[in-house]
């Protein structure tokens, strides 16, 4: 199993908003941040904002932030949210051309692996990934002062 680009992004994206809980949050930054096309970035926070995961202000000042705690965001659900409409093989699909369709018993057996997937990634929530992760406070803060003083934290604690 592969995930999308698009679901890489939005967690990515979701991460650089639960580094930096308490500011407006730009495309192009998180684009910098995460090494990512703007223009690619842009489908993704759309996305994003209309699963509501984040809320946008249009604008000059605009941006995007948390719509709710990083502690009540499931990574199974950012997951499902991005990647349950894409089918995992053909027989998933209204297009099946499949000669084996109507015979074949494992498109059930994989429904059920994904699903064991998505499930053992919903009690994973954001605020896990990213809170006392000094590395990446170090790599997703949005100012200067976050910045460094995380990564004094990463080196006083490699230090150690």
């Amino acid at each position: 199993m592969r995930l999308t680009t698009r679901t890489n992004l939005a967690l990515r994206t979701l991460m650089v908003c639960a580094v930096n809980p308490d500011r407006i949050i730009r495309k192009s930054d998180v684009a910098e941040a995460i090494n990512a096309s703007e223009n690619h970035l842009a489908q993704v926070v759309n996305q994003l904002g209309q699963a509501g995961f984040i809320n946008t202000l249009r604008g000059r000042h605009g941006g995007f932030s948390l719509a709710r705690p990083a502690e009540e965001i499931s990574v199974g659900e950012v997951f499902r949210a991005f990647e349950a409409e894409l089918p995992f093989m053909e027989c998933m699909t209204s297009e099946n051309t499949c000669p084996l369709k109507g015979a074949c018993r494992m498109s059930g057996h994989l429904l059920r692996a994904i699903e064991a997937f998505y499930a053992s990634l919903d009690p994973v929530m954001l605020n896990e990934l990213t809170t006392c992760n000094d590395g990446l406070e170090a790599i997703l803060a949005m100012d200067d002062a976050t910045r460094a003083a995380a990564a004094r934290r990463c080196q006083e604690r490699e230090a150690a």
